[in-house]
């Protein structure tokens, strides 16, 4: 396993000029990563920065201020590549394709990743102090749709959309002209299709 953010074993830090989406920060000791952020300038007192975290572990989300200028500690996450074997109830699990190691993932610490994940898929799991709290997904996936409305033929219109059930168990609105059967690509950071992957 890979440590992401340490190096020879001193913590980083970061200022908050450097928050940005998706940054994760320690914070008494728990993961967090940042949903949202906004520098504020009032016309008196110093500058802060308004932030929106969410807990890694818990999923709980807080919302924090800092002085402009504060440092945080990125937390020392591990990452190791998995392959997703299937879901039952709200766990979600996985394996080592190396040493054929299973852990399972609470669905909460997911995020919208569980929407794009299918069985015998290969992502990133996090790790931090060796228990696994989270996956990091492409940006891109393809997946199959298993059940949509038929396609309107010569229909190419672009601007008007159907519900689509992906393989994932995931509804997205596709074009009119997309069919069952077809795989297509969606950007997981906003869940919207792309384009269509082939027929």
């Amino acid at each position: 396993m890979l440590s992401a953010t340490s190096l020879g074993g001193v913590n980083m830090m970061v200022s908050t000029s450097e928050f940005r989406k998706g940054l994760r920060i320690l914070l008494e000791d728990e993961p967090f990563v940042i949903v949202d952020f906004q520098h504020v300038k009032p016309g008196k007192g110093g500058a802060f920065v308004r932030t929106r975290i969410k807990s890694l572990i818990s999923g709980n989300v807080l919302d924090r201020t800092f002085r402009s200028g504060d440092k945080v500690d990125l937390p020392e996450l591990e990452e190791s590549q998995m392959q997703f074997l299937y879901s039952e109830e709200d766990k979600f699990y996985f394996m080592d394709t190396n040493t054929y190691d299973q852990i399972f993932i609470d669905e909460k610490n997911l995020g919208d990743a569980k929407n794009y994940i299918k069985e015998g898929l290969t992502i990133e799991v996090l790790f931090y102090k060796g228990n696994p709290i989270g996956v990091e997904i492409q940006n891109f996936v393809d997946l199959k749709i298993v059940k949509t409305e038929p396609g309107v033929r010569g229909d190419t219109a672009t601007n008007v959309t159907k519900p689509a059930l992906l393989e994932s168990g995931y509804t997205i609105q596709v074009p009119l002209f997309v069919e069952e059967g077809e795989v297509v690509k969606i950007d997981t950071r906003t869940g919207q299709y792309i384009e269509r992957v082939s027929k």
